[in-house]
């Protein structure tokens, strides 16, 4: 109330002149007092009722709503739906089956909605069940060792320490997985289970789809039999209708402001011209390549080191992290496309969601271009899966391709094995079916409607920011090979890393990329040994690992014994970081350099042949110096033989039945003390 003090006194004024006023200021002090207590009596009845009336305010319910919507039963009782298709996707593969099983529901009288778990509250599963012939499916793919993907990270954490009671929910699972992984499905598995032990009512039996076999076929394969089950628990028929439904309507743009046309960003419009921190999956930092050299000195591969610049990017990074980088595709493919189905590429154009209360407004970031649509957003390379064959048929002007494409997108024995053969044994993309089918011309707005997104690609970096902050390394092989059909086919972004020029103004030398967090870390204590196996580029992360041992000997720092286990095919033609390697062993903080040339004799000789020739050392190292192990590279077969090799080692030294020399090394998994950063 310091506003209430008299501001009229002057402290100069003499006494005299005080006494003079004083009874007019009573009298004015009288009048001043009941006018402000009037005032504020007025003031506060008057806020008081504001302030009841503000939460009746939609305006100030929808500041204070959160950013996820509301619900996501609200959003299926508003638009008439009653399946919803939950999906857990770090490659685009499970929001591609979630999409597809949703529209499926219409062939059978349903209607069905695919969603990112990411944007709702999944506890509203709880109430699925005021909706009418209700069901929840959930498509989730297993990530690294065993983990949710991304996006599922939140509902993963909710199921587990949810106590909610789901028994009104009926459900059906179908897992992504990789069987050369060790923790096969086991997010598909847990959620299926999971689901179960808090009442929910499985309606189908959990799939799980292998993506080392065929996944494609696991997943025609398992939906071909889910279908049946969910008609029989609901009493309903299929309706019969096979047509093609288009998801998204064209829209040309012929008079557009090119300040508002998407070019290659991500997420945000002119994202790349103006670079605003945190970077990540939907805002990606434009690195510099500083370096690009060859590795190897001879063979027919390209092995190459990267250097990219991430000065001022605020970025942070571990050894052990992985870099994901943004590809563009081969604009010769592109072009290709463009001329076989008669488009000028340039034109403006953007696929608008027929589905107005969709979460998800256009399948790629819209206005764009066909060319950058086909460079950025799409993937070309890779071979289709059955749904788009399937939708592209209707476009075969020859009766006998129509029949071809419909009979690979069938669920009949004789169908899937010529999808097998003739896509994807055959390696054929997109343009070669175009190719090696002449009366095929689909639209290009549908064809681009139909293709999956273009993936980030990961690589395990090669540096450690205690020693190099500013840049993160890449260690990465070209990928190239020849087709059945005799045709070469490139790696989407080896190739596309391949032809980074530094030092080059404008984006020949850019790349655009974000750091993704890795388990895969150094042990707390420096003075812990470290067992590191890793061949090809599988040295990648180890070459960060000996960089940051070697910054914290330097510190003053005690350092365990570091011990590399590295393979390649010849001393003289694939030897990575040769130079790098020998350095650190001379200056003693490499102690052991144990190295596997496969193909420099008639036997060959991979890293698991050495482990069993030092097989006393590494027990030693295990077992009395408590040493992590890493292993790094190919999972199909290195991971697998390497971890068969030391369930041989515990077992002979350790004096246990193979059985307990299993658990054991089990055991080294759960406490951290054996890890994979591995690959198929």
């Amino acid at each position: 109330l310091t506003a209430m003090g008299d501001p009229g006194m002057d402290p100069a004024m003499s006494a005299a002149d005080s006494t003079a006023h004083q009874d007019s200021l009573f009298s004015m002090t009288d009048v001043f007092l009941i006018s402000l207590i009037t005032g504020l009596f007025t003031y506060w009845f008057f806020f008081r009722k504001k302030k009841e009336e503000v939460p009746e305010l939609p305006k100030m319910q929808s500041v204070a709503a959160p950013v996820r919507d509301s619900s996501f039963i609200e959003k299926m009782k508003k638009t008439g739906r009653n399946i919803v298709v939950f999906y857990g996707s770090q490659t685009g593969t499970a929001e591609e089956f979630a999409n597809r099983l949703s529209k499926d529901a219409h062939r059978y009288g349903l209607r069905g909605m695919a969603a990112d778990p990411e944007e709702y509250d999944l506890s509203d599963l709880s109430r699925l069940s005021e909706i009418d012939k209700s069901l929840a499916v959930f498509c989730m793919a297993t990530y690294g060792e065993g983990d949710p993907t991304d996006n599922a990270q939140d509902f993963y954490d909710w199921l587990q320490e949810a106590d909610a009671d789901l028994s009104g929910l009926r459900f059906a699972v179908f897992g992504l997985g990789n069987k050369t992984y060790e923790h096969f499905n086991a997010m598909g598995k847990y959620v299926d289970k999971r689901l179960e032990e808090l009442g929910a009512q499985r309606i189908f039996e959990l799939g799980l789809g292998d993506d080392d076999g065929n996944l494609e076929e696991d997943f025609i394969t398992w939906r071909e039999q889910f279908w049946p089950a969910v008609c029989e628990h609901f009493g309903v028929e299929a309706t019969g209708e096979e047509s093609s439904i288009r998801q998204y309507e064209l829209v040309v743009h012929t008079d557009v402001n090119m300040n508002k046309v998407y070019t290659g960003e991500m997420g945000r419009l002119k994202s790349y011209e103006n670079q605003k921190p945190p970077f990540d999956a939907k805002n990606p930092f434009l690195a510099q390549v500083t370096e690009n050299r060859k590795l190897n000195e001879g063979g027919e591969r390209h092995l190459m080191h990267l250097e990219l610049d991430i000065s001022n990017s605020k970025i942070r990074y571990e050894s052990g992290d992985h870099v994901a980088v943004y590809p563009a595709n081969d604009s010769s493919l592109v072009n290709q496309i463009g001329e076989i189905l008669g488009t000028d590429l340039d034109t403006v154009m953007s696929l608008n969601n027929l589905d107005e209360e969709s979460n998800k407004k256009h399948p790629f970031p819209c206005p764009t271009s066909y060319r950058t649509a086909l460079t950025y957003y799409l993937d070309i390379t890779n071979p289709p899966r059955t749904n788009v064959l399937y939708e592209l048929a209707q476009y075969a002007s020859d009766a006998g391709e129509q029949e071809r494409l419909r009979k690979m997108a069938s669920s009949a024995a004789e169908g899937k094995a010529l999808y097998l053969s003739w896509v994807v044994e055959a390696r054929r993309n997109i343009l070669a079916i175009l190719q090696d089918m002449p009366s095929l011309r689909p639209p290009i707005d549908h064809l681009c409607e139909l293709l999956p997104r273009l993936q980030a690609r990961y690589y395990s970096i090669a540096s450690s920011s205690k020693v190099h902050p500013n840049s993160i390394h890449i260690c990465a092989v070209t990928v190239e090979y020849e087709t059945k059909t005799g045709r070469l086919n490139k790696g989407v972004a080896t190739s596309w890393l391949k032809g980074k020029e530094p030092g080059q103004a404008g984006s020949s030398s850019l790349v655009p990329m974000y750091v993704r967090k890795s388990q895969f870390r150094l042990p707390f204590k420096p003075s812990t040994p470290v067992i590191m196996i890793g061949p090809g580029t599988g040295i990648a992360p180890f070459i960060g690992f000996i960089q940051e041992r070697a910054w914290l000997k330097q510190q003053g720092k005690e350092v365990g014994e570091t011990v590399l286990y590295y393979g390649c095919r010849r001393e003289r033609e694939d030897y990575l970081y040769r130079e790098e390697l020998a350095r650190f062993q001379k200056e003693g903080v490499l102690t052991q350099l144990n190295v596997a040339f496969s193909r420099d004799q008639a036997e060959k000789v991979y890293v698991q042949h050495l482990l069993k020739k030092n097989k006393e050392n590494v027990w030693k190292l295990v077992n009395e110096g408590m040493a992590h192990i890493y292993v790094c590279g190919d999972a199909r077969n290195m991971a697998r033989d390497v971890q068969n090799t030391f369930y041989e080692i515990v077992s002979e030294f350790g004096s246990m039945s193979q059985p307990q020399a299993v658990d054991y090394v089990k055991k080294l998994m759960t406490k951290g003390r054996y890890s994979l950063d591995v690959w198929s």
